[in-house]
């Protein structure tokens, strides 16, 4: 019988080289030409599953207990680990290029759960967003669990990282977006507060919410239309709600066929 191959418990072999897990964030980067792939770690029953790998890539085999050492503890491999550097992130510049109304922009503002900031970029993606903003300082790193929530849209949606989200919350104004704050007590619902123009979208950390140098730098404050039931969403679910809100302007109607 050959050896057991035995896979040590680290989170990386190098500082900054994130591991992704499960079968959507890793079908995602390897079908990601921007994507540097180091090694894939799988079982053999996901790698054949896989298909055809991108060519030079290092695998390795070994059953689910092997690449349940690769990862924190109770994280849904799959049968699937893959080590990766960090991808190349974009300008702020890249992302103000060309202003869409109907792609809007989103800025966290000092989001820092990988859940959620995960979560949000799996919902930006979906709904056609030019791309995201956050401070490079107080934002999550790549990471398996970020892009597992991501659900694979980690590989799609560009992301710009900042030094100062105040400074990039001018550019994006004279770049031609209309900048909207997420905020609970605004006055304005989101719907009133949105502009026919390109958007800007700016969300805040739960309980904290937007900063006040963030607030400063938004053209509205507005508020989406939930009942007393609840005190606040989700800021993942609040982007969601929010990105919907920026997209649905822009959908036709579909059109009824003859009766």
């Amino acid at each position: 019988m050959g050896r057991r191959p035995h896979f040590r418990k680290v989170r990386s072999t190098e500082p900054g080289r994130p591991r992704l897990y499960g079968r959507h964030p890793v079908l995602a980067a390897l079908q990601n030409p921007e994507r540097r792939l180091r090694r894939l770690y799988a079982t053999p029953e996901a790698l054949a599953a896989l298909g055809p790998l991108p060519p030079g890539l290092q695998v390795q085999s070994g059953d689910a207990a092997d690449l349940a050492r690769l990862v924190p503890a109770d994280a849904p491999h799959q049968g699937l680990v893959l080590e990766v550097e960090p991808l190349p992130g974009v300008h702020l510049e890249e992302l103000l290029l060309a202003p869409d109304a109907s792609r809007p922009l989103l800025v966290l503002d000092q989001v820092t759960d990988p859940m959620n900031v995960g979560a949000i970029i799996r919902s930006a993606a979906a709904f056609g967003a030019v791309g995201l903003v956050t401070q490079d300082r107080h934002a999550p790193s790549e990471t398996g669990a970020l892009a597992r929530a991501a659900a694979g849209a980690l590989e799609r949606l560009p992301w710009a990282r900042v030094t100062n989200l105040a400074r990039a919350l001018d550019q994006t104004a004279k770049a031609g977006f209309w900048r909207v704050g997420l905020a609970g007590e605004a006055e304005a619902l989101l719907a009133d507060a949105l502009s026919a123009g390109p958007v800007a979208l700016v969300l805040g950390a739960e309980g904290e919410g937007m900063r006040a140098n963030t607030r400063a730098h938004v053209d509205a404050l507005a508020r989406l239309p939930i009942t007393d039931a609840v005190e606040s969403l989700n800021v993942s679910v609040a982007a969601a709600v929010a990105l919907y809100a920026v997209r649905s302007r822009h959908e036709q109607p579909p059109r009824s066929g003859p009766r």
